[in-house]
């Protein structure tokens, strides 16, 4: 798939690693459709990437309704969806139970999979009926690609991330079946498990933290950079072959315990 003159949607676009993907994409040649909360942000990416190749939508990714109105925008501002790149997500830390052994406020568990994984899966969702009815933009039939956004915490999820580990496994697991249920409609799935990325989120975090974090990678010997996973959906899209698979961008981490 060449990215030229196609159109992306970005969940979380205007922020951390989609902000960096939303800056990939937009150097490789295609028009990016921005989905997130943020409005004031919203205006000024829009701004930084090109009003005339750049759209911005709040978006909710668990609203059926407020998704499939950022969809037809998209389509009629720009016209076939080509890629679709889910970053919008949370990451909270809670211990399953605290200091007095209370258990953790379920809503808690339930916010953090209905963003993180539900709300992927209901964008994948109605962007798939959106690519299904298009022509193909090759010649081996390809339709369209969903990247979605897992985390190396899917496979190794830390102490306090149960909720986050869960969600991140779920958007894992939803990877193979995915891209079967729509393969024979030329739409490829695959998914990014990023490690310890230099992300607002991450960064936000204490400094001993950070240092921490980065220690337990292999080399190189530092946090990830958004736009390393950038240039990874750059790559997904260009590889057709590419298909099904869940690829961990975190130099060698194996994440500890704690």
């Amino acid at each position: 798939m060449l990215l030229t003159n196609l159109t992306a949607i970005v969940t979380g676009g205007c922020s951390g690693l989609g902000h960096a993907t939303a800056i990939a994409l937009r150097e490789a040649g295609a028009k990016v459709s921005l989905f997130d909360l943020n409005e004031e942000q919203g205006a000024k990416r829009v701004e930084e990437l090109g009003k005339d190749k750049t759209l911005f939508t709040k978006v909710d990714v668990r609203d059926e309704a407020q998704v499939q109105a950022a969809i037809d925008a998209t389509t009629d501002t720009f016209g076939a969806i080509s890629l679709v790149v889910n970053c919008a997500g949370i990451a909270p830390a809670k211990r399953l139970l605290d200091r007095e052994a209370n258990p953790a406020p379920l809503g808690d568990f339930q916010t953090t999979i209905d963003i993180n994984l539900v709300g992927s899966f209901n964008v994948a969702r109605l962007v798939a009926a959106t690519m299904a009815k298009q022509s193909p933009i090759n010649d081996e039939g390809e339709r369209g690609l969903i990247i979605n956004t897992a985390s190396v915490a899917g496979y190794e999820g830390q102490i306090g991330q149960t909720a986050y580990a869960a969600s991140k496994g779920g958007i894992i697991g939803l990877t193979l079946p995915m891209a079967r249920d729509l393969a024979p409609l030329g739409i490829r799935v695959n998914t990014i498990a990023p490690g310890v990325m230099g992300t607002p989120m991450l960064l936000a975090m204490p400094e001993k933290v950070q240092e921490a974090l980065s220690a337990n990678v292999q080399f190189p010997k530092r946090l990830g950079l958004p736009e390393e996973f950038g240039k990874l959906v750059v790559h997904m899209a260009n590889n057709t072959y590419l298909n099904g698979e869940t690829i961990r961008l975190d130099g060698g981490l194996r994440m500890p315990p704690k």
